[in-house]
């Protein structure tokens, strides 16, 4: 009965997908961007709330060339569609050169203001799929992680040096390295190119100019952008000039869309709630962002998931609500755009047990739909991540090699860790419902 219920909701999507395929475009309707009206998203004339995922390799599996595969693609936005996941938060583009440990590829931009056309082909050709289905995509332009580039990639165009490897160079180094980004006005530069770059582009396949295409939810300046301060060196200041300033230059280019951060909130504000507020209070922010992650923060213990999951509800609601507050204060509505969990006993196996994991998205999706039900300030989350149809390899190799199909966990994590396979009918149930009760399918 499930994978009848599957398979019609995914025939319903088809048949949507065509009729909107069909019809025209409309280029700059106001009417059709999505925005932020006393606290709440607002979606053609009524408050919107959503799950949605992260869907990093989006605009690569939209690509002709290396790692592109457009069938693949299609399939993927057509089931998630089906399910009610109509937010997808996606990486424009990863920076530098290819064949580095942990580090995806292709990279849209190999060198300083030079670009992978196969890659922005892919984007564009992303954009137009995603406008036909009435899905938006949250866009991410730099890293503060190594496995697309990001922050280290554009310190060491800056100063002509190697990148550093955290997994080669250790975290300390790494972390070092990484705290110049915003203290490096060469970097930085490199940085602004790129987004007037990209932001000033037209679509090749529709025409559309990126300012005018209600398909893009938001402008997001960086993935999980951090100060990276030390006993040493205070970034903060630093840090909040970077982001207020890319804003600025993003609002410059694009009055339509809205614009975000891509914080982890508290925890990657360096565990200082006024220096979270000082980021998102800026005028061109547009929400507030925050991510959350159990395991990783040493909430759960692999070993003993299931004892320490309580425990992890208690503290992620504890997490959240710090931020709500903060929506409640400065009027804009809250997205926890991460948050994962890994299978049951750390088993990469698709196929294997989701019990923890299932009862955590039910946890934090309730949450969500208590907000609709008040009017609340917490309006959407995009879980880690979507992993589809792609086939994983665990058995030779856990990490991702070239060649492998793009799951939701990049190169530097275990293939299986926290994507979400179609497989996993249960997880997809708990989605599907949560999108019924929310009004989007």
């Amino acid at each position: 009965m499930k994978r009848l219920q599957t398979f019609v909701l995914f025939l319903l999507a088809s048949i949507v997908t065509l009729t909107v395929a069909c019809a025209p475009q409309n280029e700059g309707d106001a009417k059709s961007f999505i925005t932020v009206e006393d606290g709440k998203f607002i979606r053609n004339g009524e408050p919107y709330y959503f799950v949605g995922t992260n869907f990093w390799y989006g605009a690569i599996l939209g690509s002709e060339g290396e790692g592109g595969n457009r069938e693949r693609l299609m399939k993927e936005l057509d089931f998630m569609k089906a399910n009610g996941i109509d937010n997808l938060r996606i990486l424009v583009g990863g920076e530098g050169e290819n064949g580095l440990l942990g580090k995806i590829e292709p990279n849209l931009q190999p060198e300083p203001g030079v670009y992978n056309d196969e890659v922005l082909a892919g984007l564009d050709f992303l954009m137009m799929e995603l406008g036909k289905r009435d899905m938006t995509a949250v866009l991410y332009f730099n890293n503060a992680w190594e496995w697309s580039g990001g922050y280290t990639q554009y310190v060491a165009w800056a100063n002509e040096t190697p990148v550093l490897v955290p997994r080669v160079d250790g975290w300390f180094s790494y972390n070092a390295f990484a705290g110049e980004f915003v203290r490096n006005e060469r970097a930085k530069q490199i940085f602004y190119d790129h987004l007037r770059y990209i932001i000033s582009r037209t679509n090749r396949y529709t025409g559309i100019k990126y300012i005018d295409d209600p398909a893009i939810f938001s402008w997001q300046i960086c993935n999980e952008p951090r100060a990276f301060s030390s006993k040493e060196v205070n970034n903060q200041e630093a840090f909040a000039e970077w982001l207020a300033t890319s804003a600025k230059i993003i609002r410059e280019l694009d009055p339509n869309h809205m614009i975000s951060t891509g914080s982890e909130g508290f925890y990657g504000c360096e565990w200082d709630m006024e220096l979270c507020e000082k980021i998102h209070a800026v005028e061109e922010i547009s929400y507030i962002n925050c991510h959350v992650w159990p395991y990783n923060w040493k909430w759960m213990r692999g070993d003993a998931m299931r004892e320490d999951l309580q425990q992890s509800c208690e503290n992620t609601e504890e997490y959240i609500n710090m931020h709500l507050e903060l929506g409640e204060k400065i009027g804009k509505p809250v997205v926890v755009e991460e948050f994962g969990m890994p299978r049951d006993n750390m088993d990469f196996h698709k196929g294997s047990p989701v019990i923890c994991r299932d009862l955590y998205y039910t946890f934090v999706f309730d949450l969500i739909v208590k907000a609709k039900e008040r009017g609340g300030v917490f309006a959407g989350c995009n879980f880690w991540s979507w992993g589809g149809y792609a086939q994983t390899n665990v058995e030779d190799h856990e990490y991702w090699a070239k060649g492998d199909d793009y799951t939701g966990d990049p190169a530097q994590e275990q293939q299986g860790l926290n994507s979400i396979f179609v497989e996993d009918e249960s997880t997809l149930n708990i989605i599907r419902n949560t999108n019924l009760k929310l009004g989007n399918l």
